[in-house]
């Protein structure tokens, strides 16, 4: 009788709850979860997308659990070439979203997988999302329910800013921070058991 292959073993390299519940979504529980701690200061000239591919690597590098697979992702907001920061102020929550009332914007989510022999695997994910026109009431009440803390462009699509966005076409589970299609064919690559 022989033993049937091992089930590989997944860190993932994030602190984030959406993330984690995500990769629920695919049957999956990690069996660490680790934060990665980088430096995530774009290069100078560096453009949104090279910036959220160089994050999803340098997070899978970082963490070192022998014998696993590590499942890194970064999300980046893009206005044209400009990459919009993770909101931790009121204010730069409040520039981020008047920056992006009644335009569209660009949702770049990068993985990678970090296999045990320190190989990885990439993928990008590219969102496009349209918010109607703002008004100063509707940002106010907005900021007011405090979803943008932390967010990547000062919004967090899975919440009440859902409401205001006119389209979005791409991955919506990209937007919110781990592209499952994506996510899937990597680990499927990699030997994980997705139905």
């Amino acid at each position: 009788m022989t033993a049937s292959p091992q089930e590989p073993r997944l860190v993932l390299a994030s602190a984030s709850p959406r993330r984690r519940e995500l990769i629920g979504r695919l049957g999956l529980t990690p069996a660490a979860i680790m934060a990665a701690d980088i430096d995530e200061t774009p290069n100078a000239g560096e453009v949104p997308r090279a910036y959220a591919r160089r994050m999803a690597r340098e997070k899978a590098l970082a963490i070192h659990a022998e014998g696993t697979h590590v499942l890194a992702g970064d999300t980046v907001v893009a206005c044209g070439r400009r990459i919009l920061p993770k909101a931790e102020d009121e204010a730069t929550a409040r520039a981020c979203l008047a920056l992006l009332s009644g335009r569209r914007h660009r949702v770049l989510s990068a993985i990678a997988l970090k296999s045990p022999d320190e190989s990885l695997r990439e993928r990008l994910s590219e969102t496009v999302v349209r918010f109607k026109p703002l008004s100063r009431q509707e940002i106010d009440s907005y900021i007011l329910g405090g979803e943008w803390d932390g967010k990547a462009g000062g919004y967090a699509i899975q919440g009440s800013a859902e409401g205001l966005i006119v389209s979005i076409s791409g991955s919506h589970s990209g937007v919110v921070g781990l592209p499952l299609f994506e996510t899937r064919a990597l680990l499927k690559a990699a030997g994980f058991a997705i139905g």
